[in-house]
């Protein structure tokens, strides 16, 4: 089965782009391969953040987390973080302290 690809073209730095040859033929993988393992790898870890900055600029609505939290601790938010709040309601203190 023939899988089709769209092609991204993109410039880099000469240095990085050094970089990536030199660790593509020391491998023996594709410059194409570490590209796209880099941005995998970045959406993963910026994407939520990306989406956040997005919705601020379109001036969308939001909850600051204190908001949230406060929400939570009221008894305002259903399923695991209203649970939390019996948990967390009656710290324990383990151990003895001397002075």
């Amino acid at each position: 089965m023939f899988s089709m690809f769209n092609m991204l073209g993109i410039r880099l730095e000469p240095e990085l782009e050094g970089k990536l040859d030199s660790l593509a033929k020391e491998t023996g993988r594709s410059k194409s391969y570490y590209a796209r393992q880099a941005i995998r790898q970045y959406l993963e870890d910026h994407e939520d953040y990306l989406k956040g900055i997005a919705a601020l600029e379109r001036r969308e609505p939001t909850i600051h987390t204190r908001r949230a939290g406060a929400q939570a601790w009221s008894g305002r938010l259903p399923g695991p973080l209203k649970d939390q709040k019996a948990r967390r309601s009656s710290p324990k203190v383990h151990g003895s302290f001397s002075a």
